[in-house]
């Protein structure tokens, strides 16, 4: 869910990634940074950065506090606010909104100004209960990257349309 100032937009969390303690591939691998800092924060907290030099993307920190690991969000089925997500984006293609965590971010206007936020408490951005029952889920390698590249940490669920990757990694 996020409270925006043009109204709420909110999706179902179809896609995620863990990043797990001592995971090579996590932002907090090598110790906790300015940049990382909401990563070491207690479970439940908003991680937000700038990748690529393009867009931002969220995590949500995962262990007690001073111990970084989290879970990224890989792609929403658009739910409500859907015309202000199109208008982020750029985009009417509602298949594309969310699908990828740099869309995601885009299209529920997410940015470091988030960054740290308690997701567990109603606010501009929080996590609110499922509306429908989630189907099965299933399980893939992390996508694009080198390091622990083979760990299958990726989860989804299964017959939704909007998760991202290649479809390869969803059989």
């Amino acid at each position: 869910m996020r409270e925006h100032p043009t109204g709420t937009l909110a999706g179902r969390i179809v896609e995620t990634e863990a990043y797990i303690v001592g995971d090579a591939a996590g932002h907090a691998f090598r110790g906790e940074t300015p940049r990382n800092r909401s990563l070491f924060l207690r479970r439940g907290h908003a991680y937000v950065y700038f990748v690529y030099g393009c867009w931002f993307a969220v995590n949500v920190s995962g262990e007690i506090a001073g111990v970084g690991a989290g879970v990224l969000l890989r792609a929403l089925e658009p739910i409500e606010g859907v015309a202000q997500m199109e208008i982020h984006r750029g985009t009417q293609k509602l298949l594309d909104l969310a699908r990828g965590p740099g869309r995601l971010a885009m299209a529920m206007h997410i940015d470091r100004r988030l960054d740290g936020v308690d997701l567990c408490a109603m606010g501009p951005l929080w996590l609110g209960t499922a509306i429908r029952p989630v189907g099965s889920i299933g399980q893939s390698v992390r996508i694009g990257l080198t390091r622990e590249a083979l760990r299958k940490l990726r989860f989804f669920e299964n017959d939704s349309r909007f998760v991202s990757g290649p479809g390869r990694l969803r059989a």
